[in-house]
């Protein structure tokens, strides 16, 4: 495909729905079956949305919100949006009612487009108070106590029109294709707001451009691993920029085929189901395998762990001293891919040609551990503001410890400050309403992206520090506290941690203690399996402390965690500790923790 050529995001769908019409697009378990749409099927049912949409007043430009799972009705919803002329919205559907609010308001939306239950639940308060809304459409029905004051349009009476539709919907079908074929490169596509790591969300403008631009780049890197047949296991948010454009966008243009998981917690079983080629997942997912996986094993027969200790040794010195196994190592290796990692792969579907992590960095540990049990993970780095792709190993060349060669389309430089400069046409074409972040993110058409990094002699790009991330202890030394967390919660005692010290002496750390290592403490020390309570209860406080030592003995004098606490209280989406993207909040651990982090500094 000459990505080049093709103007707009709407034309590419629908020139390969023209070609794979009978090919499968879409699958969704449905009364535990997975039930296919094809691309044919799909293109007809945009089609259909998008004559509603102007059938309702939407003009090219027009802001319409989405707010739903990942499932089929998205990729229709957000398509359509597009071929009415329409900018699609997104909002993660674990967003609470004010960060919901502020999106309708912000970006000015005249209509959304949700699903049911508590997705809908926590949109409608903000939708009422949203006064440029007119309408909402309901893709799986609403019950609604009382009127709201914009009007109320099921998503079945949209959809479900005639494919040879008469009157008014033939004019508006014309008017569809009229509209697609205006549409152009440097035309809004979406407007996806940040996650908010660091305080209120911005709205990202991505155009038709440079999300192509972006999955051209893409199209490079996964040729590398053969083209064909290919299988995608969507279960990131298609909020996030990341699944938008590469669990989305990619897919469709190679023909492929996309499965939608059903949950987190289903995640394997959909993975043995769908057997994906090809599957985007940020580091979390790698960190909670890999607590799994280590788990699994500490409960195993003596034999079955010694080969999985043999098959990770070897396949770590083969990837990070290859060409050095001794012939009995080389025999022992072959006997290791049999017995140990074609069974991790098929764990995975069996025929996974490359893992993609994205979305915060890779602790090298957990690279190394899967890349040593044959799962070709491949790291890479991106943001909002460039469609959002900046670079990515490469299947042949895997250097885990890094974020990968820049992107095709794009050019990167290291500033005096060490902070990372891209530009080209996959940076976006600023933030919605808000010239002031544009000027200081884009100067001189150089998207300045708040990271620091270097490229290393084969131009891979390594991510050394965040900007805004960084603590300046009080001695004015500089600590990268994500490099520190990332050896915390590799310890089997750990779930999660954030690490805190910024104009202190030195750096102590809010810990989540791991629910499955708490309840066999407690079982093993007549202790009642009551996270809360454990956090009080000095030997398993002895316990948590025991594996920051470990991770100490690893660190450098300024890099050591002096003292830690306890909460029983996970970092979650829902409680905004979270990004939908999984990163953590470090504001509002902060806000939440402060005085607790405080108190440890008066104990030292």
């Amino acid at each position: 495909m000459n990505y080049d050529a093709v103007p707009s995001l709407t034309r590419l769908f629908f020139d390969q729905a023209a070609k794979l019409s009978r090919q499968p697009l879409l699958r969704a378990k449905q009364n535990g079956a997975w039930v296919p749409m094809t691309y044919g099927e799909a293109a007809a049912r945009v089609k259909s949305l998008a004559r509603g949409l102007i059938g309702l007043g939407i003009q090219p430009g027009d802001r319409v919100a989405l707010i739903s799972e990942n499932r089929p009705e998205w990729l229709i919803a957000d398509l359509a949006i597009m071929a009415a002329g329409g900018i699609t919205v997104p909002h993660f559907a674990t967003n609470t009612p004010d960060d919901h609010r502020h999106i309708l308001t912000h970006s000015g939306a005249r209509g959304a487009i949700v699903a049911g239950g508590t997705i809908a639940k926590r949109l409608l308060p903000a939708a009422v108070q949203a006064s440029d809304l007119e309408f909402l459409i309901a893709i799986d029905g609403l019950e609604l106590q009382q009127s709201p004051r914009f009007r109320m349009i099921d998503w079945k009476d949209l959809v479900e029109q005639p494919s040879i539709p008469t009157g008014p919907s033939a004019e508006a079908g014309t008017e569809v294709e009229a509209r697609i074929a205006r549409q152009q490169r440097t035309d809004t596509a979406c407007i996806i707001y940040t996650s908010g790591t660091g305080g209120v969300p911005k709205g990202v403008m991505l155009t038709h451009g440079s999300i192509l631009c972006n999955i051209k780049g893409a199209f490079e890197l996964v040729k590398e691993v053969g083209l064909g047949g290919d299988v995608f296991l969507s279960f990131l948010p298609l909020s996030h920029a990341y699944e938008h454009t590469a669990g989305q966008f990619l897919p469709i243009s190679l023909g492929a085929e996309i499965y939608y998981a059903e949950s987190v917690e289903k995640l394997v079983d959909n993975m043995a189901e769908a057997r994906p080629t090809i599957m985007t997942a940020v580091p979390r997912l790698y960190e909670a395998m890999h607590q799994k996986i280590l788990r699994g094993l500490a409960k195993a027969p003596p034999t079955r762990k010694k080969l999985f200790d043999l098959a990770y040794r070897l396949g770590r010195k083969n990837y990070e001293h290859p060409g050095t196994l001794s012939l009995v190592e080389k025999i022992q290796n072959v006997l290791c891919e049999v017995l140990v990692r074609r069974k991790v792969r098929q764990r995975f579907g069996g025929r996974l040609k490359a893992f993609v992590s994205g979305g915060a960095a890779l602790n090298y540990e957990i690279g190394v551990f899967f890349l040593s049990l044959g799962v070709p993970l491949l790291q890479g780095y991106g943001q909002t503001e460039a469609s959002p792709v900046i670079s990515a190993n490469r299947p042949k060349r895997i250097k885990i410890d890094t974020v990968g060669p820049i992107f095709h389309g794009l050019e990167a430089k290291i500033a005096e400050d060490g902070e990372i400069l891209v530009r080209g046409e996959a940076v976006m074409k600023g933030y919605w309403n808000d010239p002031e972040s544009t000027a200081k993110a884009i100067q001189d058409g150089w998207l300045h992206t708040g990271d620091i990094g270097e490229f290393d002699s084969d131009k891979y790009l390594k991510i050394t520090d965040r900007k805004k991330d960084i603590i300046v202890l009080s001695g004015g030394d500089n600590v990268s506290p994500a490099r520190i967390e990332g050896f915390v919660i590799l310890q089997p005692e750990i779930a999660q941690a954030m690490v805190y010290g910024d104009k202190h002496p030195h750096l102590v750390a809010l810990v989540v203690p791991d629910a499955e290592f708490a309840a066999d403490w407690a079982k093993a020390n007549g202790a009642k399996n009551d996270l809360a309570e454990l956090c009080a209860n000095p030997g398993f406080i002895k316990a948590m402390n025991a594996a920051i030592d470990r991770v100490n003995s690893k660190m450098s004098a300024l890099e050591k965690i002096r003292r830690i606490a306890l909460t029983p209280d996970g970092f979650t989406i829902d409680n905004a500790m979270l990004t939908p993207s999984l990163k953590i909040r470090r504001h509002v651990i902060r806000e939440r923790h402060g005085d607790t982090l405080k108190k440890l500094y008066e104990r030292s």
